[in-house]
């Protein structure tokens, strides 16, 4: 399975294109072709049905590069308006919210999580209070909860994907315990994001969605973006998500319902619109009013726990982490900020190199036993090769 020419020619055609004053893109140009070789021999490799990804500097795509198709049954190959899933990338909408409503005097991130949550009581804490829990715990996946919130599925059809209102998460608290004394470690936790999207429902008086929407992808112009069930209008630019085992592929479906948890990972955007949301990050939204302050930004990139990862030299902030890699033939590491997602057979990445101004960004609608290493394999290549290309086709004269 191939790439389709229109495709090939447009992200070639970005890199030739690379100039400004006279600086050459060769660098990047060379880099990038040979990546997609690369890239189309992995998915292929693979089984994958289609992935996409993107690289931005100063704002805009300066190369993209996408293989296979958004719906294997129809035949529909992966374009501009593909419509992705992008799972738990989602958790740093909502992070950002918490943020806005702390830097507003909304809320205060050492509350403990009971004063809004006093369900949370019912949780079995062998190591103190639950009123030691805070959101400062929840932001930064340090609070000891587990990392799945529905703990007891058997892949039955009739078992909803997730729970469908906070009342059932609510429920399961009498059912849940705390694995370490808070503050002490990092776990990845997605109750705890959940907690979190509820807090800004609470203080706001919206549902997660509507805050999110009104307070972010408005006011940025993310368009068709949107939560969980597709709009109409939209569904022709939908990706299909498959999953592959035994090699053979399974389709997921278009659509499915993040429920309760729609904090964590309901976000669907085409990459057009995810520019928009990581040119936040870069400091380049040009919003007014800010969505978000740069300090509050910089707060939230603290590199404060080593996480779990072992492919990389990965540290968790407040739901964003920090990759610190340095590339073969080089002595000072690179920072990256980022998140990764995987979801009802997505899996994707986004990063951003805050003080060059780049970033990239990965989606791929086939999951299976093979998605997290084709992902991990991605993205050591961005970082290894056309990070470093990019940043020196940007300085030669």
């Amino acid at each position: 399975m191939l790439s389709n020419f229109k495709q090939k020619a447009f992200s070639l055609f970005t890199c030739l294109c690379l100039t400004s004053g006279g600086v050459a893109a060769d660098a990047l140009s060379e880099a990038w072709q040979a990546f997609e070789g690369r890239f189309d021999g992995m998915m292929q490799e693979a089984g994958t049905v289609g992935a996409t990804v993107g690289f931005l500097k100063d704002g805009k795509i300066i190369a993209r590069h996408s293989y296979g198709k958004a719906d294997g049954e129809t035949g529909r190959l992966i374009d501009d308006n593909t419509i992705f899933h992008w799972a738990s990338i989602t958790k740093t909408l909502t992070a950002t919210a918490v943020m806005q409503l702390r830097d507003r005097g909304r809320l205060s991130l050492d509350e403990p999580i009971i004063r809004y949550l006093p369900e949370v009581r019912a949780v079995h804490n062998p190591y103190g209070s639950m009123e030691d829990i805070t959101l400062r715990h929840l932001i930064t996946h340090s609070s000891g909860f587990r990392s799945p919130t529905f703990p007891w599925s058997d892949g039955e059809d009739w078992q909803p994907f997730e729970p469908k209102a906070w009342s059932q998460v609510a429920a399961m608290m009498p059912y849940t315990r705390l694995h370490f004394p808070p503050g002490s470690a990092y776990s990845y936790s997605n109750p705890g994001i959940s907690m979190l999207g509820r807090v800004v429902e609470i203080v706001s008086g919206d549902t997660i969605e509507e805050y999110l929407t009104k307070n972010i992808l408005m006011p940025l112009g993310m368009s068709q973006s949107y939560f969980d069930t597709t709009p109409y209008h939209l569904l022709k630019d939908r990706s299909n998500s498959y999953w592959l085992e035994d090699g053979k592929t399974k389709t997921f479906g278009l659509d499915f319902d993040t429920g309760a948890t729609v904090g964590n990972g309901g976000l669907n955007a085409p990459v057009g619109d995810m520019v928009k949301w990581l040119n936040v990050w870069l400091g380049r939204d040009g919003s007014t009013p800010a969505i978000l302050s740069r300090e509050s930004f910089a707060e939230m990139w603290q590199a404060l726990r080593r996480t779990d990862d072992s492919s990389v030299e990965e540290y968790m902030g407040m739901v964003f982490f920090t990759i610190r890699y340095t590339p073969e033939d080089t002595l000072a590491p690179t920072r990256y900020i980022g998140h990764t997602g995987d979801q009802a057979g997505f899996t994707a990445f986004v990063y951003i190199d805050p003080e060059a101004g780049t970033a990239v960004i990965y989606n791929n609608n086939t999951a299976g036993d093979h998605a997290f290493r084709l992902r991990e394999q991605v993205r050591a290549d961005m970082f290894e090769n056309i990070f470093p290309a990019v940043h020196t086709g940007a300085t030669a004269e």
